[in-house]
């Protein structure tokens, strides 16, 4: 791949993880004893790219850290992982954003993020890589940066005729600006309850109803149901669910990113919505029951 190949490129969010095991999340005022811990380099934006890049694709990251030990190590993870970094911006005087999560006996967890340096993406950013937003690229975006840095990577991918991905996670309002610069909306169960006001969505017949009432206002919008499946709706299109392929749970752990980065990956390659979010969700169940 050259730096002419077309490319994902990600918007966002790049946190140093660290992950606690034990044997269920402590409820308010309680402490529980832990098995283990590790770190981890994370952030949704880091994450997918590296998920991307994994798939075969060329990969670009443009994000910030701080010029501290957590920031240098997401440094290079990105670059180990073949992940374009020029355009991650190091800033003296900031923290590097980071997290928390915590995982039960049964794989699932818990989180919590510090922003950091995260918060500072904006303006400048963008223009520095003006040559990353052509047609034929794919935009990734996430809510772990503030709103108007998205709109702002949003508006410089489309004017140029690119496509612009959202995983609007975690759950959060979008301003009319971002909502209407979005060609794939990708949510979970919660954040779909959250952005279409509606009710719980436990089954793939609530995802695909939820997925329906998104494409109202979306071009496609993509509903995953955790272990249901994943539902989808092209606005006055098709539509339709692919059940979650059964599998041991180890962690869930990266798999929402996991399945970004694949179905981005594959979008570029020319895939059709159906085909590359069939590839997203195998890519994800092998995580979950694997966390290789």
């Amino acid at each position: 791949m050259t730096a002419s190949s077309p490319a994902v490129v990600v918007f966002g969010s790049l946190h140093y993880d660290i992950i606690v095991k034990g044997p269920a999340r402590p409820r308010k005022g309680e402490t529980v004893t832990g098995s283990a811990w590790n770190p981890a380099c994370g952030g949704k934006g880091g994450n997918q790219a590296v998920s991307a890049a994994k798939a075969g694709v060329r990969s670009a990251m443009i994000g910030a850290v701080g010029d501290d030990d957590f920031g240098h190590t997401l440094l290079d993870n990105l670059a180990a992982n073949a992940v374009e970094l020029d355009q991650v911006r190091v800033i003296d005087g900031a923290a590097s954003g980071m997290s928390v999560a915590i995982f039960d006996a049964e794989g699932d967890y818990g989180a919590v993020i510090v922003s950091g340096s995260n918060l500072q993406l904006g303006q400048s950013d963008v223009a520095q890589a003006e040559h990353l937003f052509r047609a034929g690229n794919i935009l990734v975006l996430q809510n772990e940066v503030p709103d108007a840095a998205n709109v702002l990577a949003a508006s410089a991918m489309k004017q140029v005729g690119g496509r612009v991905v959202l995983n609007a996670a975690p759950a959060r309002d979008l301003s009319p600006e971002l909502a209407r610069l979005i060609d794939v909306l990708v949510v979970n169960a919660v954040e779909a309850e959250a952005l279409a006001g509606g009710g719980e969505v436990e089954t793939l017949k609530d995802a695909i109803a939820t997925a329906e009432v998104l494409a109202q206002s979306f071009p496609v919008a993509v509903v995953t149901a955790g272990g249901e499946g994943v539902a989808f709706a092209e606005q006055g299109g098709a539509k339709g669910t692919i059940p979650a392929i059964k599998v041991k749970l180890v962690s869930t752990h990266g798999a929402g990113d996991e399945f970004i980065g694949v179905l981005a990956a594959q979008m570029l390659q020319g895939e059709s919505v159906t085909t590359a979010l069939s590839m997203a969700n195998q890519a994800a169940a092998l995580l979950v029951s694997s966390q290789r």
